[in-house]
């Protein structure tokens, strides 16, 4: 503990000494932490359940205003700083980092906030392109910042709704709402089960024998956004075809496996195989939730497997890297589960591992997974994290 303590007290003296350096002042600091999402893959769309958590890697935000009406965002990670005038008519999406920030800046005006200028420095250490939700956490991040240097109070459940539209509207990634929710309402030794319809939401304490693991298969195939739009396209096509037998289905959270049975066969067959994963998957969210609750981590194991077998064989949205390193991991002692994290086609598997049985899995890992593939993987094991806040000194 006090070693964590230490680390983030570091790090905020860190941000806060670039911040004085490049802007000559000093500022407020906020951060927000990455995710893995436990289990409920591609449901949160679908307005179905899901169960993510937040994780020790975030994004760092140090914030002061400006005497004008720009924002003057610096990121130490791509090192460039890009300017965005907030009274500009021309405002515009570059297909860039900024993007993000650009992004819940328009959506807090519009929401009809007036924000003064601001001088930003972003510093991030969740692995960004990993499916570990590094554009989640710079919005809310900047949205913290953004707000807290205006003086607006923050109410965490619009700011997360206003994260999904800016991406959205301005980045143009068709997200649900999970990621930017966790990041906002993460709590340390807990998952969080979120129902995406009425955003009701349980906290689930993680046996504290039990520490996460995430597996970075370091490849992202170029097909993942397409793919991802158009799995969303299939489940919308879907519900359009189901509604006329069951009027009361505004989305897959509404059809049963017994519906599917009955109606399926005026779907596509690809059609058919989508609705089969969100409906079983939302259904192991709820098992999942009980194993939880029961202490029962070998239960929520087994469902983790499934959810991936699921993913990638009704939702088809995995691939040989992801295959992979979950098979390895199966085969590991004091593995519990392991299964693909995130939208898909490469990035990241989570795996919960017995405490004591950490290291080697780490090694064995690393060493089959860079004999068999010829890539060096990355792999962090994290403890459960609290949600995004501003960071003050002690």
């Amino acid at each position: 503990m006090n070693i964590k303590m230490t680390t983030a007290k570091t790090k905020l003296r860190e941000v806060q000494e670039q911040f004085d350096t490049l802007f000559g002042q000093w500022p407020r600091v906020y951060r927000a932490p990455g995710r893995v999402n436990l289990i409920g893959e591609h449901t949160d769309y679908n307005e179905g359940l899901v169960m993510p958590a937040a994780i020790q890697f975030h994004v760092w935000v140090a914030a002061a205003t400006r005497n004008d009406r720009r924002l003057l965002a610096h990121s130490t990670n791509f090192s460039e700083t890009v300017e965005i005038d907030l009274q500009s008519q021309e405002l515009r999406p570059k297909n860039h980092w900024s993007d993000y920030v650009l992004g819940i800046a328009m959506m807090l005006e519009q929401s009809g906030h007036v924000l003064p200028g601001a001088n930003l420095l972003i510093l991030g250490d969740v692995p960004i392109g990993s499916g570990l939700s590094s554009s989640a956490a710079l919005e809310i991040a900047s949205g913290l910042a953004l707000l807290g240097t205006a003086g607006i109070p923050v109410d965490r459940t619009k700011l997360a709704k206003l994260c999904q539209r800016a991406e959205n509207e301005i980045v143009g990634a068709r997200v649900g709402i999970m990621d930017p929710f966790i990041s906002c309402f993460g709590c340390s030794g807990h998952a969080l089960m979120l129902d995406c319809r009425s955003l009701q939401y349980c906290l689930l304490p993680v046996s504290s024998e039990a520490q996460l693991v995430i597996c970075n298969t370091m490849v992202k195939h170029s097909l993942a956004n397409g793919e991802y739009n158009s799995r969303r396209a299939e489940c919308e096509e879907a519900v359009r075809v189901l509604s006329h037998f069951l009027p009361q289905a505004r989305a897959l959270r509404d059809v049963t496996l017994a519906d599917l049975a009955h109606y399926g066969g005026e779907l596509r067959p690809s059609v058919y195989k989508r609705c089969r994963h969100v409906i079983t998957e939302n259904m192991r969210v709820t098992e999942a939730a009980d194993a939880l609750r029961n202490n029962d981590l070998p239960k929520f194991g087994r469902l983790m497997g499934e959810s991936h077998c699921s993913l990638k064989e009704d939702y088809e949205v995995s691939c040989a890297e992801l295959d992979l390193m979950v098979e390895l991991a199966q085969k590991q002692p004091g593995v519990y589960g392991s299964r693909m994290t995130g939208g898909g086609f490469g990035g990241c598997t989570i795996n919960v591992v017995d405490g004591q049985a950490v290291d080697n899995f780490q090694r064995n890992i690393f060493r089959d997974y860079q004999r068999l593939t010829g890539r060096t993987p990355q792999i962090f094991v994290s403890t459960l994290a609290d949600g995004a806040c501003e960071v003050e000194s002690a």
